[in-house]
């Protein structure tokens, strides 16, 4: 049993279970269940590719109303083998959602997620609309190559001083796609260089995640050396395929769950995930309910947790009254 020392308060330890899941011949998923069993059936879907779970996503849910697993996704967190690239698509990740819900005995579940986790969450509502009872996505993420140029090169404009840094790394002849320049290194075999680049990559994420960066935030988010390679590696190998969909894929699937009572959160100010993908979103699912959450970056912060606590309160009394319907 995992311990349970870091249980975000209120969370019942005699409530919390930890769980390994083998998805296939290769790749063992690392799985968490907390909440009120009986309760709504929740699943959070982290973000990266590749960040792993995070408990502190429970504090956006009141704890007696959902029944909530929390899982580190192929190749990260505490799922193995980590940082593996092979057998690992948008595609597998929806169908280990589906081993997932039916490990737990789940007929239909609130599915959660921001940044890559609302892409994902997206596509496994689309490919499986009667197993999810509603969506809460913030954050959103899209797959387009428009959102992951933004990433890579559009963002200097707003950090020309951590692009830099972040582009000179590599080569001159390379900085013109440098997607496949840190790519290429977060695959060598030789350590040294995958590491090196790995650094580098978490280094502009951290200080590009928000307007006014943090330095006690940008410190955290560099205190883990080791956990540098799997993110970068799984972030960049779906970046590289386009998260593995075509161009406008989630939004031209929207009619397959227009129907899923769902809210979409945006941070006005998100420098990761910029509002346009949002919006298009919004536009194309107006059904959805639309919040801009003015005060708000990529990071959690206490206007984005405000926000999506009362979206999860929102939808749980949604699921409420359909279900006495």
């Amino acid at each position: 049993m995992e311990s349970t020392s870091s249980l975000p308060a209120g969370t019942d330890a005699d409530s919390f279970s930890a769980h390994r899941l083998k998805v296939d011949d290769q790749h063992d998923l690392y799985l968490e269940r907390h909440g009120t069993r009986g309760a709504i059936p929740t699943v959070i879907l982290h973000g990266g590719p590749g960040g792993g779970l995070n408990r502190a996503a429970l504090r956006s849910f009141a704890l007696a109303r959902h029944d909530i697993v929390l899982f580190d996704q192929r190749g990260a967190g505490r799922s193995t083998p980590l940082a593996e690239i092979r057998g690992n698509t948008t595609v597998d990740l929806v169908h280990d959602l589906e081993r997932i819900r039916a490990h737990f005995g789940f007929e239909r579940w609130m599915v959660a997620g921001g940044s890559w986790g609302s892409c994902l969450a997206l596509a496994y509502a689309q490919a499986h609309p009667e197993r999810v009872s509603a969506l809460r996505l913030h954050g959103i993420f899209l797959g387009g190559q428009a959102e992951i140029q933004w990433w890579f090169h559009g963002v200097r404009q707003v950090f020309p001083d951590h692009w830099e840094r972040f582009a000179n790394f590599v080569a001159a002849e390379e900085r013109g796609d440098l997607l496949q320049a840190y790519y290429r290194r977060l695959i060598s075999t030789d350590m040294t260089v995958a590491q090196e680049a790995a650094w580098h990559l978490r280094n502009f994420s951290a200080r590009t995640q928000t307007l006014c960066p943090d330095e006690a935030h940008v410190a955290q988010l560099l205190e883990s050396p080791r956990k540098y390679l799997p993110v970068a590696r799984l972030f960049t190998h779906y970046c590289i395929n386009h998260a593995f969909m075509a161009e406008g894929a989630l939004l031209a699937g929207i009619d397959r769950i227009r129907h899923i009572p769902a809210e979409i959160l945006q941070g006005r100010y998100d420098m990761v995930t910029p509002m346009a993908s949002a919006w298009a979103l919004h536009r194309a699912w107006p059904e959805a309910r639309f919040e801009t959450v003015t005060l708000a970056n990529h990071t959690s912060s206490p206007a984005m947790l405000a926000a999506q606590r009362a979206a999860s309160d929102r939808l749980a009394d949604r699921i409420g009254n359909l279900a006495d319907d």
